[in-house]
C-alpha cells in the first residue's frame, strides 16, 4: 500500500499543563500514523496548540504573562512531552505562526466570496461560555445557586452581546447531511456519528465567528477591531500544515484532503459539522474522517484538581519509562471508548504483556542460541508445529493490518498479544532445552522462535518503537528490512545470522514498591 496518509491530532490548548488525556491523544495517533508508514506508507502527521482567544488572554493576566508569552512557554512544555512520548510528527503548528494567519485570512476571504453570501456582519446576543469557547441554547443550560447558569460540560456561562461577523452555517444542514450519507465512515465511532446526524438534522443556526471584546487572534481581512473565533482559527490549521494557501506546493497535493483527525469526543461537533461547511464554502474538500477518542479517569474517578487524582505525564514517564506508557494506553483502553488510568492495571498489564510475555520469549530464545549456537542462527528443518506457529504469526499480523484501517488500536495491540502466548506456549510445548542430544530440533525451535519474535517485533514497533528497535538489532534485522512486508514474507531470518549478546529489553515492575 503506497498511498499518502495524512493524520493530526486535535491541537492543545496551551493555557495550562499537558495531562493525560494529551498524552494519551498524542499516542494514539503516532501509533496510527507509525502503522500507515510500517505499511510503506508516505505518511504526513501533525500536531500542536491551538493558542488564541479570551481563556489565554485571562490566564495570561492572572500570572503576569502576557498572552504571547504564556504561549511560547506552555507550547514548548507540550513539544517536551511529544519527545518524551517518542511522537513521530513530522510538524508541530502553533496558531500564533505568520503561516497560519496567512491561511486562515485566506480561508476567511474565500468564504466571504462565496457567492451564498456565507458571511455576513450582525449582533450576537447569547450564553457564552469561556472554558469551551462556545455558545449555548437555553435549553442546554442548567441553573445553579444566585442565578448562575452552566453550560453541559459544567463550565459556567454568561450573557454576551456584542457585534459580530456571522458565518450562514444553517444554509450547509442539506449539504452535511447528503455527506454523511455519501461518506457514511467520515465519523467514528458509531455512536459519534449517530449524535451529530441527529444534531444537524435537528436545525442548525448560524455561527458566529468573530469577536471585538478582545484581540487577541487573528484580525478579520478588512474589518477593524474584529478577530476571528476560535474555531475557524484553530481548525483551520489542519490545512495550514497541508501547505495551505499554497494550493501548488507538494505537500498540499499529495496530503490534502486529510485522511484522519484523531479528536476528543468533546469537540467531535465542531470538527464534523463547522470544519466540513467551512471547507465547503470555501471551495476545498473536507477530510476523510474524523474518530473521537474517549476520556480517561483516575483509578475510576473523574480527574479534577480538586481531588488530586490529575495523572501528570511527566511523572508516569519518569516512574515507568516510555513504552510502557504508550502500551498502556494502546492496550488497555478501547479506542473509541473512556478509559481508566490504574496505577495497578498499569503495573499488572506492562509485566504481563512486555516483560513477561514478549521480552522473556525474546531473552530466552537468543540466549539458548548464544549459549548452544555460538550466537549464530541455526538452519531448520521445520516440521508441523513450526510451520503452524509461523502462520499464526502471520496471520496474526494480517488481522493488526485489518484493525488498524479503521483505527482499532485495542484490537490490533490484542492481536499481537495472542501471537505472542500462542509463541511462549510453542516454546513451552516443544522445550528446546531438553533437546541436548539433537541439537538440529533444538536449532530448528530456536531459529523458528527467533524468528516469530521478529516478526512480532516488526508488528511492534507503532506502539513500543524504542523498545521494539532493540528487539530487532538483537535479531540483527538490517533497517531496510522493517516494513510489514517484511514481517508477513514467508522467509525466517537467514541461517548463519550473527545475532550479539541478548540484553533484556521490557522491565519488570513490582506493584508494591513502583511508585
Amino acid at each position: 500500500m503506497t498511498d499518502p496518509f495524512y493524520v493530526t491530532t486535535a491541537i492543545a490548548y496551551p493555557n495550562g499543563e499537558p495531562h493525560i488525556g494529551h498524552a494519551y491523544e498524542m499516542v494514539t495517533t503516532d501509533a496510527i500514523a507509525r502503522w500507515a508508514r510500517l505499511e510503506g506508507r508516505p505518511t504526513f502527521f501533525l500536531t500542536g496548540t491551538d493558542e488564541h482567544g479570551i481563556k489565554m488572554v485571562q490566564t495570561a493576566a492572572a500570572q503576569g504573562l502576557t498572552p504571547r508569552e504564556l504561549a511560547d512557554r506552555n507550547s514548548a512544555r507540550f513539544r517536551e512531552m511529544a519527545s518524551r512520548l517518542d511522537i513521530s510528527n513530522d510538524d508541530f503548528i502553533r496558531t500564533t505562526e505568520l503561516r497560519h494567519y496567512e491561511s486562515v485570512q485566506e480561508m476567511w476571504r474565500r468564504m466571504a466570496a462565496n457567492s451564498n453570501g456565507d458571511i455576513y456582519e450582525d449582533a450576537y446576543e447569547g450564553w457564552y461560555s469561556v472554558r469551551d469557547e462556545a455558545y449555548f441554547d437555553a435549553s442546554e443550560l442548567t441553573d445553579g445557586e444566585g442565578g448562575r447558569k452552566f453550560a453541559p460540560s459544567g463550565a459556567e456561562v454568561s450573557w454576551v452581546r456584542e457585534p459580530s461577523y456571522f458565518f450562514r452555517l444553517s444554509a450547509y444542514q442539506q449539504k452535511l447531511l447528503d455527506y454523511y450519507a455519501a461518506n457514511p465512515d467520515f465519523i467514528a465511532p458509531e455512536e459519534r456519528r449517530n449524535e451529530i446526524v441527529s444534531f444537524v438534522r435537528s436545525g442548525l443556526r448560524d455561527l458566529s465567528i468573530s469577536r471585538t471584546t478582545f484581540d487577541w487572534g487573528i484580525p478579520v481581512p478588512g474589518a477593524p477591531g474584529h478577530v476571528m473565533y476560535v474555531w475557524i482559527d484553530a481548525l483551520t490549521n489542519y490545512i495550514t500544515g497541508a501547505g495551505f494557501p499554497d494550493e501548488s506546493s507538494e505537500r498540499y497535493r499529495t496530503f490534502w484532503p486529510a485522511d484522519l483527525h484523531v479528536i476528543g469526543k468533546d469537540i467531535i461537533r465542531f470538527h464534523t459539522v463547522y470544519w466540513p461547511a467551512f471547507l465547503m464554502s470555501a471551495g476545498l474538500p473536507p477530510p476523510r474522517r474524523v474518530f473521537a477518542h474517549g476520556f480517561l479517569t483516575s483509578e475510576g474517578k473523574k480527574m479534577s484538581k480538586s481531588l488530586g487524582n490529575v495523572v501528570d505525564p511527566h511523572e508516569q514517564l519518569d516512574l515507568y519509562g516510555t513504552d510502557p506508557v504508550r502500551w498502556y494506553c494502546l492496550r488497555e483502553v478501547s479506542f473509541g471508548q473512556d478509559g481508566d488510568w490504574g496505577r495497578e492495571k498499569f503495573i499488572n498489564r506492562s509485566n504481563a504483556d512486555l516483560a513477561n510475555n514478549f521480552g522473556n520469549l525474546a531473552q530466552r530464545s537468543l540466549s539458548m542460541i548464544q549459549k548452544n549456537f555460538a550466537g549464530s542462527v541455526p538452519e531448520t528443518a521445520q516440521t508441523a508445529p513450526d510451520l503452524a506457529i509461523v502462520g499464526a504469526a502471520i496471520a496474526a499480523i494480517e488481522r493488526m493490518r485489518e484493525a488498524m484501517q479503521t483505527q482499532q488500536i485495542h484490537e490490533a495491540t490484542a492481536e499481537l498479544t495472542s501471537l505472542l502466548n500462542a509463541a511462549n506456549l510453542y516454546f513451552a510445548e516443544q522445550a528446546p532445552w531438553g533437546l541436548k542430544a539433537d541439537l538440529p530440533r533444538m536449532g530448528t525451535i530456536l531459529a523458528t522462535t527467533a524468528d516469530v519474535v521478529r516478526r512480532a517485533a516488526i508488528a511492534a514497533q507503532p506502539f513500543v518503537p524504542a523498545s521494539a528497535a532493540r528487539l530487532l538489532d538483537s535479531l540483527s534485522v538490517p533497517s531496510s528490512e522493517r516494513l510489514l512486508a517484511d514481517a508477513i514474507r514467508p522467509e525466517g531470518i537467514a541461517a548463519g545470522t550473527i545475532l550479539p549478546l541478548p540484553e533484556p529489553v521490557f522491565r519488570k515492575f513490582d506493584v508494591a514498591r513502583a511508585g
